[in-house]
């Protein structure tokens, strides 16, 4: 009975920390709604006004990358890693990693990036408080676990 009252206790702080980190999520997927309601203009005001990095609301042909959804959000930046050195914020969607975009066998695709890309510029593009942001991060030895500092909630 002690074990079984031992392991409720386990469950119950891990459900905490669950909570916790989906409901600072929660925060940062909201904000980047608001963000992108702010930098709207509403069609019927004859403005063609330049949303998400430049693209124009008017040109249905034109693609809007916000379109293109983010297969991961950054949860977490080790001190001192790659990532942090790199510019990547807490909060940052991930849109496309090198050649790796949304789609099956995310992770091992991941990986494989990363590692033949090691001590190499990856370019990315990410969605940070609503608009879209090519930057670029060099996954190398360091420290800390990986070679980025980076893991992803998928």
């Amino acid at each position: 009975i002690l074990n079984m009252y031992r392991r409720l206790a386990e469950l119950r702080n891990d459900h905490k920390d669950v909570t916790n980190k989906i409901e600072k999520n929660l925060e940062v997927l909201h904000s980047t709604k608001l963000t992108r309601n702010e930098q709207s203009i509403p069609r019927s005001s004859g403005i063609s006004a330049p949303l998400h990095g430049g693209l124009s609301q008017n040109d249905p042909m034109e693609e809007d990358l916000v379109t293109r959804l983010p297969f991961a959000m950054i949860d977490d930046i080790a001190d001192g890693s790659p990532a942090a050195l790199d510019g990547l914020l807490l909060g940052d969607e991930i849109v496309k990693f090198g050649s790796v975009e949304a789609g099956g066998r995310l992770q091992e695709r991941l990986v494989s990036e990363a590692l033949t890309s090691e001590d190499n510029q990856v370019s990315l593009l990410i969605i940070r408080q609503g608009s879209p942001m090519n930057l670029t991060i060099t996954p190398r030895k360091w420290h800390g676990r990986g070679l980025m500092g980076l893991p992803f909630q998928l």
